[in-house]
Formats: structure tokens, C-alpha cells, sequence
């Protein structure tokens, strides 16, 4: 491994592999991304390039009952896959994990359990030269011990250190173990790369607590003991006795490499001042009542960041230092920006002199349940490096960048030239008069996304969405950019140098349609394909979309993209056919098929037509026998942005999960507003005065695999963002 002399950074990856107990259910990470049984994921993960991972051997897994050997076959086959591609595996055998059920965290059991369970594992790969014992162990030592989140739930600080310090012996016995059998296998321990800053009166909290963010680190060195700094912490306020140190200053075992998980949340600040706080950020010491957020939340007037954070470790410990996951749950073009920033600071961390020697692409897989700190998985699914929302892996836009990165290239993409959300205005959520100064407003220097549509919903709403996003964008009017004029595509595009172009114009009128064929055809049909030649002649990304009206509704069940099209009306016909141009005049397009849309920041959508009819006691006719996919405008637009950064091509369906009756879709709309439900009239959609033929089913599916969150989660988040709109 290359030293601090060297300017280039290795690349390594990770599979999010939490497998917490939460009472006596376990929930295993690897289990809900479906790891286990597919058995092409080593060989996509090695084309990224990278040179070592983070792979699960995990204890609670792979020998749940002590009676029995070990059972590897969970990891084997991945394990073996590694080794044939030449990329080091750094196994991982607790990742958040209390211990299976003989060996629980809290009990003597856990240190000579996982010394046994070690000595196995080194036995059986006696090739393996990294382990991880232990992941981030006073992270999960506060989990279990101080929130009381995962087993076996305490809420105390003794309770905290004495987990701590078994997992700490744990480690030692555990690394003891292995080399026995192999002498060259080195220890990397990670943990979290924490710093909290104060107001003046809580700067001795402050202090105590970037104290404590190197205890696990300076128990395992065995430097814990009469005159450490938090000696008399650890005796007095916590309640620990001598004797329970002794075993970790008599066998230290200094980590080889210390990695570092670092996230925009690591850093902290507390606030005694919690009026300027929501309550559930309220928390104290005993002493004191105060607020504890996000630093990124608020603006300090004091140095911060990774590279403060980086300097301070090495300062330390002198130590050669990884940053062991680098992740950020959040929309494409911020996980890429953040991907950069880590990257970038690491490259000029080792020029200042600090040995780090790689960064660690984490969640290849993505992950589940965060949001909700493992407690009640699945929940949100997060993408990573690949999407597998489809149960097969996607790569995404990160793929690239790992790359290009792996092989020592420059990466470029338009979006990561704008800055981060963490480096913007927007950023600060908590106020106070402390904090006066402003941050420089944004500036917008990249390659634009041209928006065509700016009259229509989904044109609007993809230019908020954009702003949202921090992904510079122009919105053209029909007088700005007529997509029937192919010199003026032409020219626009010259002169504008997008990277891409989202069409959100088109003929919108179902039943008009039938009786203005021309101009149905001609904003629907040869305007998109008119962009699609453009677009390949320059370059340039396109993004069109079309409709569930291609389908006659016949199949009687979920519509996939590989269906046949055999639209009933002008409208579908004008979609199918523009389908077809498109693809034929650009095979890079990227084509949305979705379903009837609404959305909280216009009137012309069918719910807000619901109530504001209910409001004025006006009776609602709605057919029931046509069943929909309705779609959440937010949804479609973000995932339409992620798709579009992705390079995606070819049709896709999105739409939201889920299927109703316009009828019913009314009764859904109007309860959740405590509306009249008795004004909906249900209506067979013969009766309604429809000119056009509707499929009597339509409702969308994807065997692409993004799927949008569920129609009822977006009905109650379409009121919640009415009520902010308003």
C-alpha cells in the first residue's frame, strides 16, 4: 500500500451490512438487498475498479448457534469470487450487532464468543490479511447502551462503557485469534469521525464529548488507565471499577489502520437556547437542557469540515487512516457531489502530509432503514453505487465516477460543478442572532438543463425541483423554443450548450384530441422526435414522455415497458408513435411512460379538481370502472432527474404504487380532508361524456425496477405539501 508521499488515493467499496437486533428480532441488511443469493454482484462491483472491500462475515449470521461449526456458505462463494478477482476483502464480523442470541453484547459471553467465531473464520480463509472485529464500536455502544435504539437497550452511561469495553476486548481477542493463524493479518478499526461544537456556556460538554470520540480507539491501544483523560469520567460519573480496564491495558492492540466513517451528520452542535429548536432535538447532561443538531445545520463562526476533522486524527495517532465509508442518502447529483468533495479533500490531506490512503465507496447495494436508525426495517431503501430496487443491480451515476477515480481520471459531469447542499444557503435551518453573516450566494457556471414547457405542470414543476436540487436549469416557453421548429432546435441547443433537454410540452387534451388530430400529432408526435434528431446531432441527453394511453387496457394487469402498445384514441396514438421516432431518431432517449399526475403546486390535476369541488358542495362525478396508477409529481419529477444523471435509456414506467378507481381516488382525496364523500358520484365512464375511449386498465408497473413509493404515503405527503405551498 502506497504511502503519504504518494498523490493518488486508493478507491476501495462496502456493502451497508448492519445486522442490529432490535428485541429478539434480527435484522440483517444483506438479507433485504437480496446479497446473499446473487451471486453476480462481486463481478459488477470489481469492474468499479476498486482495490479492496468491506465484506461482511458477519457472527450473528454465519453461526447463530454455538453448538454447532460455523456455516459460511452465506459468504463463501462471494468471498472465493474476491480472491479469483484479485480484490482484498477486509471481513467484517459485528456491524452493528448485539451478539447472537448466546453471546448477547451486555454479557461475558460476547468477547470469548467472538474469539471462537474468529478463529473459525481465519481457519476457513486463512488468506484474508484485513479484519474489522467490530464496527464503529462506541457508535453502537451509544445505540445500545445510551439510546437504547438495538438490543439490549439500556439507557444509562454505564451501561454504554461496559458494552464499550467488551467490545473492545472482544476486538483484541478476536484479532489474537486470527493471527494465530495468520501473523500478517492486520487490524483496521473503524469508527465514526465525530466532532461537536458549542455555544460558550456548553463548551465543557462540547470538550467532553470530542474527548470521548477517541475512547473505543485509545482502549484498544491499551492507553485507558490512571491519567488518561477520562480516567476519572469512566470511575466516578460512569461507575466503572479498575479492574474492568486491566484486561485492555495488559493486551493492547493498536489498530494498523484506522478508518474513519464520516457523513454531513457527524458533526454535531448543541444550543442551550432550544426556543430557536423543534422539540425533538431537545435532550441535556444533567446539567443543562439543550438543543442537539446537525453543525451543518447552522452557520459557525469556527473552522469545521473534514479536513479540520482529518488533521486532528493524524495529529493524534499518527496513524495511516482510511475514510471507511463515504455515502450520503440523498438525490444522484448530491451523492455524486459528495463522492467528489470527500475525494478531493483526501487528495489534498495527503499533500499536507497526512497518510490516507483510500476512501471507501459505502452502500454499493444502497441501504434500508436509516431513516428510522434500524429500528423498524425494511423501511426507505437509499441507492448506492447500484440501484437494486429492481433485485437486480443498476449501476447508477456513481459507478462512473468510482472509475474514474479507480483508474487515477478526472471526473466531469455538469451537475457536480454546482456545489453541495451542505455548501449552499439553504443548508441552515436553525437561526439565531449569533449567527449574523451570510454565505455567499450560489452561482451557476455549469452546462444547463433546458426545460421545454414552462406554461405546464410538469414543466414547472421540474425547474422547482431543479432549483431544489441545485442543478442549473432554463425554462423555455413554446415563443423561446417551438419543438416543431427544427432550425430553432437547432439553434437553441447552440447556443444554450445543455447537457440535456427535458421535454414537458405536448398536447394534453385527451378528448380535444379526437378532434384535433393535427395538433395533437404535431406536439405529441413530430415535435419529440424533431428533438430526438437534434439531440443526437449534438450530443445531447433527452428526456421525453408518454403515457399509460398507449395500452387498450385488455391485459387486465400490471403494465410492464416490454408490453405491446395498442393505444384506443388519438391521444395514445400520437405517445405510441412519438415512441417509436424517438427511439428510431435517438436510441440514447430516455422516455417516461406515466400515468395521471398530481401535484401540490398547480390547480390542474384531478385531486385538486375533488376539493375544490367537496369545498363548494358541488357533486363529483367519477368513473368507476377505469382503474389508474396515479402519480405523484415530486416522485416522478425526482426520479425522472436521477434517471436522466444516470444516462438511462429506453422506456420506463413511473408511477406510483398502487392502483385505483377515479372513483375511489375521489373517496381517498376527500377523506383525508374530512371532505363530503357523499358529493362523489361513482359512474360508469360511459355516463361521464368522455369523446375519447379510456383503457378500462392501465395501471403501471416497471420491470426496470424504480419504483415510486406508495399511492397512499403520496395522497398524505400531497396535503402535506399543500399546506406548505399555501
Amino acid at each position: 500500500m502506497s504511502g503519504p508521499q504518494s498523490k493518488k488515493i486508493e478507491i476501495w467499496g462496502g456493502i451497508e451490512c448492519s445486522l442490529n437486533r432490535v428485541l429478539d428480532q434480527y435484522f440483517d441488511q444483506l438479507e433485504f438487498s437480496g446479497h446473499y443469493t446473487r451471486r453476480e454482484d462481486m463481478k459488477l462491483i470489481a469492474g468499479l475498479g476498486i482495490k479492496k472491500i468491506r465484506y461482511p462475515v458477519l457472527w450473528e449470521k454465519c453461526k447463530p448457534d454455538a453448538r454447532k461449526p460455523a456455516d459460511f456458505s452465506s459468504v463463501e462463494p462471494s468471498l472465493n469470487k474476491l480472491r479469483e478477482l484479485k480484490i482484498e476483502p477486509i471481513a467484517g464480523l459485528v456491524h452493528h450487532g448485539s451478539g447472537p442470541p448466546y453471546a448477547g453484547i451486555e454479557t461475558e459471553h460476547f468477547p470469548k464468543g467472538l474469539e471462537a467465531f474468529a478463529h473459525e473464520t481465519a481457519l476457513k480463509f486463512s488468506w484474508i490479511n484485513y479484519y474489522t472485529p467490530v464496527n464503529e464500536p462506541l457508535t453502537t455502544a451509544r445505540f445500545c447502551g445510551l439510546y437504547g435504539h438495538w438490543h439490549p437497550h439500556h439507557r444509562d452511561t454505564a451501561s454504554c462503557m461496559r458494552l464499550l469495553i467488551n467490545e473492545c476486548k472482544a476486538t483484541v481477542l478476536a484479532m489474537k485469534a486470527v493471527r494465530k493463524i495468520n501473523p500478517h493479518a492486520r487490524l483496521l478499526q473503524t469508527e465514526d469521525q465525530a466532532k461537536t461544537y458549542a455555544t460558550e456556556l456548553l463548551q465543557p460538554q462540547a470538550a467532553f464529548e470530542n474527548k470521548r470520540r477517541w475512547l473505543s480507539l485509545d482502549l484498544l491501544s491499551g492507553k485507558v488507565k490512571p491519567g488518561h483523560f477520562l480516567w476519572d469520567y469512566l470511575l466516578n460519573d460512569a461507575g466503572l471499577h479498575e479492574k474492568e480496564f486491566e484486561f485492555l491495558a495488559e493486551n493492547p492492540c493498536p489498530p494498523d489502520i484506522i478508518g474513519f466513517n464520516y457523513y454531513p451528520t457527524s458533526e454535531r452542535y448543541i444550543d442551550e437556547r432550544i426556543e430557536h429548536f423543534p422539540p425533538h432535538c431537545i435532550g441535556g447532561n444533567g446539567i443543562y437542557t439543550y438543543a442537539d443538531v446537525e453543525a451543518v445545520r447552522v452557520q459557525l463562526n469556527e473552522p469545521s469540515g473534514l479536513s479540520l476533522l482529518l488533521k486532528e486524527a493524524w495529529e493524534r495517532f499518527k496513524t495511516p487512516m482510511v475514510l471507511s465509508e463515504v455515502h450520503l442518502g440523498c438525490s444522484r447529483e448530491e451523492q455524486m457531489r459528495w463522492l467528489q468533495e470527500i475525494y478531493e479533500t483526501s487528495l489534498q490531506a495527503r499533500t499536507e502530509g497526512i497518510d490516507i490512503r483510500a476512501i471507501t465507496a459505502w452502500s454499493l447495494l444502497g441501504s434500508f432503514g436509516w431513516n428510522k436508525l434500524l429500528t423498524d426495517p425494511p423501511g426507505i431503501y437509499e441507492t448506492g453505487v447500484f440501484d437494486i430496487s429492481s433485485g437486480k443491480p443498476r449501476p447508477t451515476a456513481l459507478a462512473n465516477q468510482l472509475k474514474s477515480y479507480a483508474s487515477g481520471k478526472e471526473f466531469s459531469h455538469p451537475v457536480i460543478k454546482e456545489k453541495g447542499w451542505w455548501r449552499c444557503d439553504r443548508r441552515i435551518i436553525y437561526f439565531n442572532k449569533t449567527f449574523c453573516s451570510r454565505i455567499s450566494s450560489e452561482t451557476k457556471n455549469s452546462q444547463p438543463v433546458l426545460i421545454v414547457g414552462k406554461n405546464g405542470t410538469l414543466g414547472k414543476a421540474f425547474a422547482k425541483m431543479c432549483g431544489q436540487r441545485g442543478i442549473h436549469y432554463q425554462l423555455l416557453c413554446r415563443q423561446e423554443l417551438d419543438i416543431t421548429n427544427t432550425a430553432q432546435i437547432e439553434q437553441v441547443i447552440a447556443e444554450k450548450n445543455p447537457w440535456a433537454v427535458i421535454n414537458a410540452a405536448g398536447f394534453v387534451r385527451v378528448d380535444d384530441a379526437e378532434n384535433e388530430t393535427e395538433n395533437c400529432f404535431l406536439a405529441n408526435t413530430y415535435g419529440p422526435a424533431q428533438l430526438a434528431s437534434a439531440c443526437k446531432k449534438a450530443g445531447v441527453k433527452l428526456l421525453t414522455f408518454s403515457s399509460d394511453l398507449v395500452f387498450n387496457g385488455k391485459k387486465k394487469s400490471h403494465y410492464l415497458e416490454s408490453d405491446t402498445a395498442a393505444p384506443l384514441n388519438i391521444y395514445g396514438k400520437s405517445k405510441a408513435m412519438a415512441e417509436k421516432l424517438v427511439i428510431e431518431n435517438n436510441p440514447a432517449a430516455l422516455i417516461i411512460r406515466t400515468s395521471a399526475f398530481f401535484g401540490p403546486w398547480d390547480e390542474y390535476n384531478f385531486v385538486h379538481h375533488v376539493r375544490s369541488s367537496l369545498k363548494n358542495s358541488l357533486p363529483l362525478h367519477a368513473a368507476n370502472d377505469i382503474f389508474i396508477s396515479p402519480t405523484y409529481v415530486p416522485d416522478l419529477v425526482n426520479t425522472c432527474l436521477d434517471l436522466l444523471i444516470d444516462n438511462e435509456q429506453g422506456v420506463w414506467h413511473l408511477a406510483n404504487n398502487g392502483e385505483t378507481t377515479w372513483a375511489e381516488f375521489a373517496f381517498e382525496a376527500a377523506r383525508r380532508e374530512n371532505l363530503n364523500t357523499g358529493l362523489i358520484v361513482p359512474s360508469p365512464a360511459s355516463k361521464l361524456g368522455f369523446q375519447a375511449l379510456r383503457p378500462a386498465y392501465s395501471v403501471l408497473n416497471t420491470e426496470k425496477g424504480m419504483r415510486l413509493p406508495f399511492l397512499e404515503n403520496a395522497l398524505d405527503r400531497y396535503f402535506e405539501d399543500v399546506k406548505m405551498a399555501g
